[in-house]
């Protein structure tokens, strides 16, 4: 079976520390069984859009994407964008998981179709929960379109 396949989750996270917090408590909380992490936002395009390296990967959607706003190479905003005014993958749903309590970030979030805006806590405690939470909402309670 191809490593990216039935992917449950997409998680964009460039700092390692989050991203190992959020893949504990996502598979701590039995969320998805499938998490691919990715480090910057032009290797997330070219893996949801199977472009450059990610090609030759199967035709299949992750269920849902964890996107943080700080991103080397192409930020969150620019992957959100491009996410949201693709045909193909406009429905996904995109959670923005950052260290930004910015008013005007939330609110370009949102012009730009994003289904959820998430403030990391400071405390990994907090960080962890906040992730389960929003997990286990979009994982299990939320119905998304086939």
């Amino acid at each position: 079976m191809d490593k990216f396949e039935n992917v449950d989750i997409l998680l964009v996270e460039d700092n390692p520390n989050d991203a190992e917090l959020a893949m504990r408590a996502l598979r701590k909380g039995k969320l998805a069984n499938h998490i691919t992490w990715l480090k910057d936002g032009a290797e997330a395009l070219e893996f949801i859009f199977r472009t450059g390296a990610y090609a030759g990967r199967p035709d299949q959607n992750p269920k849902l994407i964890l996107l943080d706003l700080k991103l080397p190479k192409v930020d969150g905003i620019e992957v959100l964008k491009r996410v949201k005014a693709d045909e193909r993958t406009r429905v996904i749903p995109v959670v923005m998981v950052t260290s930004s309590a910015e008013g005007r970030d939330v609110i370009e979030s949102y012009k730009l179709g994003v289904n959820s805006y998430l403030v990391k806590p400071v405390e990994f405690e907090q960080f962890s929960e906040t992730v389960a939470k929003a997990g286990l909402y979009w994982m299990l309670m939320n119905k998304a379109p086939e």
